[in-house]
């Protein structure tokens, strides 16, 4: 059989039927006290028991006819009124249980045939025990039992019928067993609601972390971007001014790098918001990575910032190796026994293209190897006397080694920055297991080192890649 979908308002489909409703229980558990109360009355389960509970107390009482009353006008209400009061059994569990068996007990008192009008208490009960009121279930039923005892074997000679003797106590078993019966069910349904929800709760939790996560994505894709145009509109913007009356032809390129500078910022910001816009779509572009790592180098030469970019490929076992106390790769390059590599060095304003390596990164490890830079050539250039710079990209079969240095010194001087960039970097490589170091050189000038393991047993020659997304 096909199950059947509803969507919930602003939600997706809720499944009826199936494995997921015995997880995450029925749709007409999953609300609390408030919305309970605020719920239409169950109509047609009420109506379907009164129903069943009338015609099979007619069965009964054919069946009983030599030893109960008939039933009567009076047997009749009895019975609907026990059954109607049910339409309240989810608003107000505790009277309709002590109601349900007050009716019953007078009913079985009056000397009607028993039959299904103990259903009728069964499902009082349960829904006053699923509700959490559990002694008021116990109440309302043990005192139904101890009503019955007195009814059956002392009270029976002065009610109806007036040939009736008392009642073997072997059936007395028979209501014990009965008895037990609804509160065993009724405390299963209790505990198994409790599970779930907890369990929904624990969903809760877990998608308000992933919306905390999300939301953390989002803000550090914003700094990193929103950090670098800045600081190249800032610096730019600062020789325009300077040069506006001196120079104007020097003025205008500097226009014309705040111009390129801001429409790149705001694709980038279009591109990091336009998942709250439509959530779960696939992205409009691929995020950045390091073949994009030239234009990086262009930006930063546009504020002024020469950069030099030096890319290795480090022979199979190779390892990566920590550095001095300030952190990055030695600069005798690889450690004792191993090939040494070639490295490839570009400088711009000409920067070479990235090599094959690159190209073959996972998009997670591609993205945050290019916001790294990006937010290190960022703090150069706000914070460092130095105007060049130097990146260092080193492929390994286990890892992803950056390393960024500047001559320096410090400025000391307030950029605007939100003193962020340091943390946004260390959450980035910590995602993927990674870490970053970062300091003074003891030589002089600041070194930002980051190591990026890669999944064990990746081939760099032969295998593709898939452009990363922003939104993963």
């Amino acid at each position: 059989m096909d199950e059947q979908r509803e969507r919930g308002p602003g939600g997706p489909p809720r499944v009826w039927g199936g494995p997921s409703m015995w997880r995450q229980g029925p749709p007409w558990w999953n609300s609390g006290g408030e919305e309970r109360a605020g719920r239409r009355l169950p109509w047609p389960t009420t109506l379907a028991l009164t129903v069943f509970v009338q015609a099979g107390s007619g069965f009964a009482e054919h069946a009983q006819a030599a030893s109960r009353e008939h039933l009567t006008p009076f047997a009749r209400l009895l019975l609907f009124l026990a059954t109607a009061v049910l339409l309240l059994r989810h608003r107000h569990p505790v009277p309709v249980v002590y109601a349900t068996a007050g009716l019953t007990l007078v009913y079985v008192g009056a000397g009607f045939p028993y039959g299904p009008v103990f259903l009728a208490v069964a499902v009082a009960c349960f829904a006053a025990v699923v509700a959490g009121h559990r002694r008021a279930g116990w109440g309302a039923v043990g005192g139904l039992w101890a009503g019955h005892l007195l009814i059956a074997h002392w009270l029976y000679r002065w009610l109806p019928p007036g040939d009736d003797a008392a009642r073997p106590w072997g059936e007395e078993i028979i209501v014990a067993v009965w008895v037990v019966a609804i509160v065993a069910v009724s405390e299963l349904g209790r505990v198994r609601r409790e599970q779930w929800a907890k369990e929904r709760a624990e969903r809760a939790r877990a998608a308000e972390r992933r919306a905390d996560e999300e939301r953390l994505r989002m803000a550090r894709e914003l700094h990193d971007v929103l950090a670098h145009s800045i600081s190249v509109i800032n610096v730019q913007a600062g020789v325009g001014l300077a040069l506006l009356d001196s120079d104007p032809e020097q003025a205008r390129t500097a226009l014309t790098t705040i111009k390129a500078a801001s429409k790149e910022a705001l694709g980038e910001v279009r591109q990091v918001l336009g998942t709250l816009r439509a959530p779960g779509e696939a992205p409009r572009a691929p995020a950045p990575g390091l073949d994009r790592l030239p234009e990086l180098v262009e930006q930063a030469r546009s504020a002024g910032l020469t950069v030099e970019v030096t890319t290795e490929a480090a022979p199979e076992g190779d390892t990566p190796q920590r550095d001095t106390p300030a952190g990055g790769i030695p600069e005798s390059g690889s450690p004792e026994g191993a090939t040494e590599p070639t490295p490839k060095t570009s400088a711009a304003p000409a920067p070479a293209p990235m090599p094959a390596p690159a190209d073959k990164l996972p998009p997670g490890v591609d993205l945050a190897a290019f916001r790294i830079i990006q937010e290190a050539l960022t703090n150069v250039v706000r914070h460092s006397g130095s105007r060049h710079a130097r990146v260092l990209v080193r492929h390994a079969p286990t890892a992803l080694t950056l390393r960024i240095d500047d001559d320096g010194p410090a400025t000391g001087a307030d950029a605007g920055g939100s003193g962020n960039g340091l943390a946004g970097m260390r959450e980035r490589a910590a995602a993927l297991d990674g870490t970053i170091e970062a300091g003074p050189r003891p030589d002089g000038g600041f070194r930002v080192t980051a190591v990026l393991p890669l999944p064990a047993g990746r081939n760099l020659r032969g295998r593709g890649r898939t452009a990363p997304q922003e939104d993963q």
